[in-house]
C-alpha cells in the first residue's frame, strides 16, 4: 500500500538485486550480486558501488548463485527493512557453506550500528562498508578473501562521490536521481542518520551539472536531485568567488535544456526559501511539487522530535507556498504514535492534513530506533493499536484528500513525460505531469521520453487517465 511507506521508499523495490547496465558490453571473470533497502539515496549509493566495482572487474547479476560477492545496501530507519536484511543475511550463510570464496557483505545505514553482530557475534558476514567507505571497497574485499573479517564505518567530513559517475541500474533510460549532498544536520529526534550517514557536506556543483548534463546527453528527460535536506545545500568555491546555494543550483541545473525537467527531494521546511520557490516559478521545466515533511501538526510533539518548527509556522509556508507557486503539488510525511501522543496531539495533526490537502504523503507508524535521540530521552509509550489505529485515520484522511485532488484534474490538460509502458496494458504509455501525478493513456505514435500534452478524461485515488491531445511537440 503506497500511502503507508516512508519517505521516498518505494516499497516495489525493497531488496531489489540491481541488473547490469543495459550498456556495458564487457566481460567480467568475477560476479556481484546487490540487493538494496530503504530510501532512493541508498539506491543511488548501490549504483555508486556498482561503477566502483566494475572498475574492479566485478559485473552485475541478478543470479545470486552466479556471484562471488553478495552485497545487502541497508536501512536502519525501519524495523521491517531490519528483519528483512537479517533474514537474507541467514540465507546466504546457508550459501556459503558450499561454495568456497564466496563473500557476504553488508553495506549503508545498519553496518554502522551492527557491525559486532554482524561480524563477530552472529558471524554473518565477511565484510561490513559504511555509506562514506566505498571507495575501500576493493581493498576490503580483497582482505575479506583471505579469511580476515573486513570492516570500515567510518564518517568522513569530505566524501560526496562526486568524482565518482553512477552505473545507472534498473533504469527506465528517461529518469534519474543525482545525488548533490550527503549526511544531514538536523538531529530530528526519530531519526537515525545524523549517526549513520554522518554530517552534512555538498557535492561540487560542477561536477552536478556534469552528471546532469551527460544524462541529458545520453537520452534522460528527468533528473531528481538528491538529499537528506536539499534545501541547505551550500557549496562556495573560493577560487571562482562563489557561493552556490540550492536555489542557484537549480536554475543552473535547468537550463541545461528546457527539455530536462527538474524535481528535487527532501525538503526540510526550515530551509526552504523564497529564493527557491521564485526560482521554480522562472523555470517551466523545474516541476511544481515539493515534498514538505511536518511529521506532526501537534507543536508539543513537534518539539519532542526537535523538528524546530511550530505548526502555525509550517501553515504559513504552505500559504508561502501557493502564494509564489498557486498549482504547486504538497507531499509529507507524517508519524502517528510518537512517544507520548495523546489524541488530543492526534487530532492536531488530522486537522493540518486538512489544511494543506497533500497530494502524496508517507505515512507510517512511530516505530523507535535504537540510538536515536528519541530512543534515550522518552519511552516509547503509546500502545501498538493505539499507533496502528491512528495511523489508519490519517491513511482514511489523505486517501480522501488525494481522490479530491486528483479530480480536480479532470477536464484539464497537462504536459506529461511518458517513462515507459503502462503495468496494466501494453497498448497504454504512463508518466508523470508537472505536479508528480501518474497519468495513463494510450500509446499512439509517440516513445518514452517524449513529452505529450494529455486531457485528463477519468481518474482514480492513485492515477489520471486521458488522452494524448494534438499539438506541437518538442521532443
Amino acid at each position: 500500500m503506497l500511502e503507508t511507506v516512508q519517505k521516498i521508499h518505494d516499497e516495489s523495490r525493497q531488496g531489489e538485486a540491481i541488473a547490469p547496465a543495459s550498456e556495458d558490453t564487457r566481460t567480467y571473470s568475477k560476479k556481484f550480486y546487490i540487493e538494496s533497502y530503504g530510501c532512493q539515496m541508498n539506491f543511488n549509493d548501490s549504483e555508486i558501488v556498482a561503477s566502483i566495482l566494475n572498475q574492479e572487474g566485478f559485473g552485475a547479476t541478478r543470479n545470486v548463485e552466479e556471484a562471488d560477492l553478495v552485497l545487502l545496501n541497508t536501512c536502519s530507519i525501519r524495523e521491517k527493512a531490519e528483519q528483512t536484511v537479517r533474514q537474507r543475511l541467514t540465507e546466504f550463510k546457508k550459501t556459503k557453506k558450499n561454495k568456497p570464496g564466496f563473500l557476504v557483505g553488508v553495506l549503508g545505514c545498519m553496518a554502522e550500528r551492527l557491525k559486532a553482530k554482524f561480524l563477530e557475534e552472529e558471524k554473518l558476514v565477511d565484510l561490513v562498508v559504511g555509506p562514506d567507505a566505498y571507495r575501500t571497497l576493493p581493498a576490503l574485499i580483497e582482505e575479506a578473501g583471505t579469511g580476515q573479517k573486513a570492516i570500515n564505518v567510518l564518517l568522513s567530513r569530505e566524501e560526496t562521490y562526486g568524482d565518482i559517475s553512477p552505473v545507472r541500474l534498473d533504469s527506465n533510460g528517461v529518469t534519474a536521481f543525482v545525488s548533490i549532498m550527503r549526511g544531514c544536520n538536523n538531529m530530528c529526534s526519530f531519526c537515525v542518520v545524523p549517526f549513520t550517514r554522518g554530517r552534512e557536506r555538498s557535492r561540487d556543483p560542477y561536477s552536478i551539472l556534469a552528471e546532469a548534463t551527460d544524462l541529458f546527453e545520453r537520452g534522460y528527460r528527468e533528473v531528481t536531485l538528491l538529499g537528506q535536506n536539499v534545501d541547505s545545500y551550500y557549496f562556495v568555491d573560493e577560487a571562482k568567488d562563489e557561493t552556490v546555494t540550492f536555489a542557484l543550483l537549480l536554475e543552473k541545473v535547468a537550463a541545461i535544456s528546457p527539455l530536462l525537467r527538474v524535481r528535487f527531494s527532501t525538503s526540510h521546511p526550515k530551509d526552504i526559501t523564497d529564493e527557491v520557490l521564485y526560482a521554480m516559478a522562472r523555470h517551466e521545466n523545474i516541476c511544481n511539487y515539493i515534498h514538505l515533511p511536518v511529521q506532526s501538526g501537534s507543536n508539543r510533539i513537534l518539539q519532542l522530535m526537535n523538528r524546530t518548527y511550530t505548526r502555525e509556522w509550517y501553515m504559513k509556508k504552505i500559504d508561502r507556498i501557493r502564494e509564489i507557486l498557486p498549482d504547486c503539488a504538497l507531499s509529507t510525511d507524517v508519524i502517528t504514535g510518537f512517544c507520548t501522543e495523546t489524541e488530543e496531539d492526534h487530532q492536531d495533526t488530522m486537522a493540518i492534513m486538512e489544511y494543506a490537502k497533500y497530494e502524496l504523503a508517507y505515512m507510517f507508524a512511530y516505530s523507535e530506533r535504537p540510538g536515536t535521540l528519541a530512543a534515550r530521552r522518552y519511552q516509547d509509550d503509546v500502545p501498538e493499536d493505539v499507533k496502528k489505529r491512528r495511523l489508519a485515520e490519517v491513511v482514511a484522511l489523505h486517501r480522501q484528500h488525494s481522490l479530491e485532488g486528483m479530480q480536480k484534474e479532470v477536464g484539464r490538460t497537462c504536459k506529461v513525460l511518458i517513462e515507459g509502458v503502462s503495468k496494466r496494458s501494453d497498448a497504454h504509455y504512463f508518466g508523470r505531469n508537472d505536479q508528480n501525478k501518474v497519468v495513463v493513456f494510450p500509446k499512439e505514435n509517440f516513445q518514452k521520453g517524449d513529452y505529450v500534452m494529455v486531457k485528463i478524461d477519468d481518474c482514480t485515488a492513485g492515477t489520471l487517465i486521458g488522452t494524448i491531445v494534438p499539438g506541437p511537440y518538442q521532443n
